[in-house]
């Protein structure tokens, strides 16, 4: 062979193996994100093609499924609920992808987990068409509703959880949207319907119960209350400070009471009826005293500075990271400051106190199911850790119903029931109406439900509005809701 002929085989040689290696790199090592790349319009395709798994609520009431359709995608995801359980389901885009639970669960109702490895030799041996499984949620309709009608048209978010358990009986976010628009198969359509969406008041695609967090007001008292019983230096009976106005250490800046009037006996009061009627002086003094580290310690013992799953994102609650002085720690004493929540959060807490101080992990999923009915998943209530002792989580309880039976709680009052609540009217800026918060648990000697509503610049109240008078009832009306729920969902 001469020269000119063995240059050339040996450029062919390269190029050959390049093309090898090339093909080899393509089909083992970079199959697994090509696969995943949302741009990917055959796993698109694929996807599409086999009937997606539906999401049910514990009750059976189906909040997604997949219909036949006939076009290029075979099936179209439908929300027969609408609006009611958006900040739960998500969506199923063909120009976004999945969102929220369909995200979270894709692999489950895309038939795609390994889990389904198995199933899916079977149903290829067997010629049956491919399909997802069945993801049971732990929502009740009924306190899914009732959260939805007592929010009405305002703005802000319910979380109902099973303080045992750790399920989550309810998660609604106000104002919600529509996940069918966005399912379109015309990405035009569904492209305006998300524009739509993102400029609308309200960022309705924001999950206000787990994605975004708010001052959370006096129903921080309860975290304030819990380090003081936890220190060992105080009880319910302690006498505390409860002035009309308190002036803040270093400053000339004050802190009054919301009727400006002193708590108390010559303002003098104890630390039972300074939560029953959320005396600010009183616990802006407590604060002080109890010092910043535990008021950090005891935040994050219920569950404040981490993100979770539920298996959702649920964004982390925040109580200051950084050093605070005199002032700053007075106003995060009670809720204020920077002192941020989630709903979630705000729920967690008032379970926990349920739960005789131990946190339980909030859960969405009950069972995940194959088309045969076999269970494929089913998640156990897993405890978080501890937040307070039993005796801390006793004496709160009884603080709390005092809250309810003759403090600021009133209208969380229910027939026959024993109610533990606590009422909170956040400041946000100077000018906008507060937020309205209340959280709570029911029966107080043996609890099934903790809730957390929250109405965003006190909704129509607007600046009359208060926790006790815009959030207690909606509470309320949840409660009765998901006592009931939970006596005849013993038999589902």
């Amino acid at each position: 062979m001469n020269a000119p002929l063995r240059r050339l085989a040996v450029v062919v040689t390269a190029m050959f193996t390049a093309l090898m290696v090339a093909a080899t790199w393509v089909q083992f090592v970079d199959a697994g994100s090509l696969r995943a790349d949302p741009r990917n319009s055959r796993t698109l395709y694929d996807q599409l093609g086999r009937e997606r798994g539906p999401i049910t609520t514990a009750d059976g009431t189906v909040i997604a499924e997949s219909v036949p359709k006939d076009d290029r995608y075979r099936y179209q995801r439908t929300y027969p609920e609408g609006e009611l359980y958006s900040a739960v389901t998500g969506t199923y885009s063909v120009t976004t992808g999945p969102s929220g639970l369909e995200r979270a669960e894709d692999g489950y109702l895309s038939g795609t987990s390994d889990k389904l490895f198995y199933r899916r030799i079977s149903d290829l041996l067997t010629g049956t068409q491919p399909g997802g499984a069945v993801v049971e949620t732990t929502l009740r309709d009924a306190v899914q509703k009732a959260a939805a009608d007592g929010l009405g048209d305002q703005q802000g978010a319910v979380v109902a959880l099973d303080p045992k358990t750790g399920d989550v009986l309810a998660l609604y976010s106000s104002p919600g949207w529509d996940p069918n628009a966005l399912a379109d198969h015309d990405t035009s359509a569904a492209a305006a319907a998300r524009k739509e969406l993102t400029d609308a008041d309200g960022d309705p695609l924001v999950s206000k119960a787990t994605s975004q967090s708010y001052p959370p007001g006096s129903t921080f008292k309860l975290v304030t209350t819990a380090a003081a019983l936890e220190s060992g230096k105080y009880t319910a009976d302690s006498v505390l400070d409860g002035p009309a106005e308190l002036t803040l250490p270093q400053t000339t800046a004050t802190l009054a009471n919301d009727d400006d009037r002193p708590c108390g006996t010559d303002g003098r009061t104890s630390l039972a009826d300074a939560l029953r009627v959320s005396c600010n002086t009183a616990y802006a003094n407590l604060g002080l005293a109890l010092g910043q580290d535990a008021l950090r310690e005891q935040a994050q013992k219920f569950g404040f500075d981490k993100a979770f799953d539920i298996p959702t994102r649920v964004a982390a609650s925040k109580f200051p990271s950084q050093d605070l002085n005199p002032p700053q720690l007075a106003q995060s004493s009670i809720g204020q400051f920077s002192v941020q929540a989630t709903p979630m959060q705000m729920a967690m807490v008032a379970a926990a106190i349920a739960n005789g101080g131990v946190v339980m992990q909030p859960n969405l999923v009950r069972t995940v199911r194959g088309r045969d009915l076999a269970v494929l998943d089913a998640p156990r209530p897993t405890e978080v850790g501890r937040a307070v002792s039993g005796q801390t989580a006793s004496s709160l309880t009884a603080m709390m119903e005092g809250v309810v039976q003759s403090g600021t709680g009133r209208r969380a009052q229910i027939p026959g029931v024993s109610v533990a609540g606590k009422t909170g009217t956040a400041q946000t800026v100077p000018g906008a109406a507060p937020h309205a918060w209340f959280t709570a648990f029911a029966p107080a000697d043996d609890p099934e439900v903790a809730v957390a509503v929250f109405v965003e610049n006190g909704g129509n109240a607007a600046q009359e509005a208060s926790g006790g008078s815009v959030a207690a009832p909606i509470a309320k009306s949840v409660i009765q809701a998901a006592l009931a729920a939970q006596g005849s969902g013993s038999n589902g």
